[in-house]
């Protein structure tokens, strides 16, 4: 692998959020006496750096092809990172504490391009899982798996059956009646599972208002007679007229008082 030193810099000190930082003891190859070293763990690359404001990093390990395990050593909390192979460099650190040791382990073992594959891979499982459970759960119909695809509604589905609504509604006393309209039927269940159809031809009107129901022996002409035409509104109109006129000088008597 090529690695370019001046973006490896740029990239180590650059304000992207780490995964992980703080200060390790690093032990060195020839030597095996341990340097306190400050680390960034930045996706799957682990730098660091002689002290915390260094401009540019010591060194920098790729974490891919490689092992994280806790190991024996003379400091407390040490950890090791081995890499496959008989030539291999084994990186051996030391925490300060058994928290800090503990999330830098977790940390570095989840940091490689191979465990995230693994995270993947786990992910579309279980989401190919979910959608034939939901394929299931509607008519218990079985496909074969692969990628999910949401499902179009019912409403959308049957967008095409909805019976046509003339441009000019029938109307009585002046109030479109929905009722009457010819093909009208009950919108789909919007809910996907279209297992309980009623049967197409016998729609459920909404029921009329109280002053519309007519009793099963009534005729029309009983309806005729009931209706009110405008001279008998007219007459109405009159007798409550007067009838305030007179509730109102009554009123404004008793308020006056009794006259001396």
């Amino acid at each position: 692998m090529k690695l370019n030193e001046r973006s490896l810099a740029f990239y180590a000190t650059c304000d992207s959020p780490a995964d992980n930082a703080g200060f390790l003891y690093k032990r060195g190859e020839r030597h095996t006496a341990y340097h306190r070293r400050w680390f960034v763990l930045k996706g799957n690359m682990l730098f660091y750096f002689e002290e915390r404001d260094s401009r540019e990093p010591v060194g920098v390990i790729v974490l891919e092809g490689c092992n994280v395990e806790l190991c024996e050593s003379a400091e407390s909390f040490a950890f090791a990172i081995r890499f496959g192979g008989t030539k291999s460099r084994t990186y051996v650190l030391a925490a300060e504490s058994q928290e800090a040791m503990e999330s830098w382990v977790k940390s570095l073992s989840r940091a490689s391009f191979d465990y995230m594959r693994l995270v993947v891979r786990e992910l579309e499982k279980q989401l190919q899982e979910m959608s034939r459970g939901l394929a299931g759960g509607c008519g218990g119909s079985r496909e074969l798996p692969g990628p999910w695809k949401p499902k179009p509604s019912g409403l959308e589905q049957s967008r095409d059956r909805l019976p046509p609504v003339p441009a000019i509604l029938p109307k009585e006393n002046g109030c479109a009646v929905w009722n009457n309209v010819l093909g009208a039927a009950r919108l789909p269940d919007a809910s996907g599972c279209g297992g309980h159809d009623e049967e197409e031809g016998s729609p459920r009107p909404p029921p009329l208002p109280p002053r519309r129901r007519v009793l099963n022996g009534e005729t029309a002409s009983a309806g005729a007679a009931v209706a009110e035409s405008p001279s008998t509104f007219w007459r109405l109109h009159e007798q409550y007229s007067r009838e305030v006129a007179r509730l109102r000088q009554d009123w404004q008597q008793k308020r006056r008082g009794p006259r001396p």
